[in-house]
């Protein structure tokens, strides 16, 4: 049987859910000799296309591609089974695997948009429903889904993301003065949060640099005037990923107040580039992140900002956040999730 790829990420700007998706394609690609990867032809990563052998496929692009041309697709080639990386699927097809990063659209719907919300409130629990597996990326995340969504525990499955190797640590490259916080501007990052406490603590030798785009499905918020008002905070957008090592290997603190996480990634990335993390004790965080990060309370702006304060004022608490943070990004390989998949995939094929 041959087992398809709905690769509609490489048409969509590279977050989070899309780094998982292309990392994991990559792996399956060496680890299973039938898997056929295919998209849209609205393509954006053309060279990780390449890397994938990608065959585009129909008229359409977007969800419409994904919930017409795709199953149609499906049907000529002999219902393959198919495995969806990405949160959305086919509604009507039955035969594949799905992946749920989060349930944050249930848990907390007035961070989205009403159309995103409304659109995701009608296809998760009918494609979570029919597909054969689930995969998501933590248990935190697979105990809301059993919750949520009323699935049985055994058709949940736990894929941890991995961390690339352009994610390392260069002991040459000296720290500066600068905190650093990755992710999109959307509500649940609680920047807000963040601007505030390091507002509080007036540190004047430190930075704060937060790297990220604005998504457009996220509600309005009023972060980007708050950037306008403090002069040394300053606003990147969105950065390649390698001028985003260098700024992991450089800043002195990484810091990430999130109030909702499925998984968490940027906690990791800095680990692994050796610079000591204060996060949210919230959410997956905690099981993501173990004892290689210094937690703080997202919802208490005075707790953030003493959660900086103290890492910033320790050097020890910082060689022994960075030790510990080295140590626990060995856990997180894409290779040894993609292995697990490829089981789960063969185990389906069989059955």
């Amino acid at each position: 049987m041959n087992i398809l790829i709905n690769s509609r990420f490489l048409t969509q700007k590279i977050t989070g859910t899309q780094r998982f998706a292309i990392e994991i394609s990559l792996q399956l690609k060496k680890l299973m000799l039938n898997v056929v990867f295919v998209s849209p032809r609205n393509i954006l990563h053309t060279k990780i296309a390449n890397e994938l052998n990608v065959k585009t496929i129909g008229v359409n692009t977007g969800h419409l591609w994904e919930q017409v041309d795709l199953p149609v697709y499906l049907k000529k080639v002999g219902n393959s089974l198919l495995i969806n990386l990405v949160n959305a699927a086919p509604l009507i097809y039955k035969n594949q695997i799905i992946t749920i990063h989060d349930l944050a659209f249930l848990k907390h719907p007035e961070w989205f948009s009403r159309k995103f919300y409304l659109f995701y409130r009608t296809l998760i629990p009918k494609i979570a429903k029919k597909a054969k597996i689930i995969l998501t990326v933590s248990n935190f995340s697979k105990t809301e889904i059993i919750n949520l969504l009323n699935i049985p525990s055994q058709k949940v499955e736990v894929i941890y993301n991995g961390i690339s190797n352009k994610f390392s640590f260069n002991p040459s490259i000296k720290k500066e003065n600068f905190i650093l916080a990755v992710s999109s501007l959307d509500p649940r990052k609680n920047f807000k949060n963040l601007i505030l406490a390091f507002k509080k603590l007036k540190l004047k030798e430190h930075k704060l640099l937060i790297v990220g785009s604005k998504n457009k499905v996220f509600s309005n918020q009023e972060i980007e005037q708050l950037i306008k008002e403090t002069p040394n905070i300053e606003f990147t957008g969105y950065v390649p990923d390698e001028e985003l090592v260098n700024l992991y290997q450089r800043a002195k603190l990484f810091v990430y107040p999130s109030l909702y996480e499925g998984f968490g990634l940027p906690p990791l990335e800095a680990m692994a580039c050796g610079t000591p993390v204060v996060v949210s004790n919230v959410a997956s965080l905690p099981e993501v992140c173990g004892d290689a990060a210094y937690y703080v309370n997202p919802y208490d702006v005075n707790d953030i900002a003493k959660g900086i304060e103290t890492v910033l004022k320790y050097e020890l608490l910082q060689k022994e956040l960075i030790k510990k943070g080295l140590e626990r990004v060995k856990l997180f390989s894409w290779e040894k999730s993609a292995e697990k998949l490829a089981k789960i995939i063969e185990e389906v094929v069989q059955n």
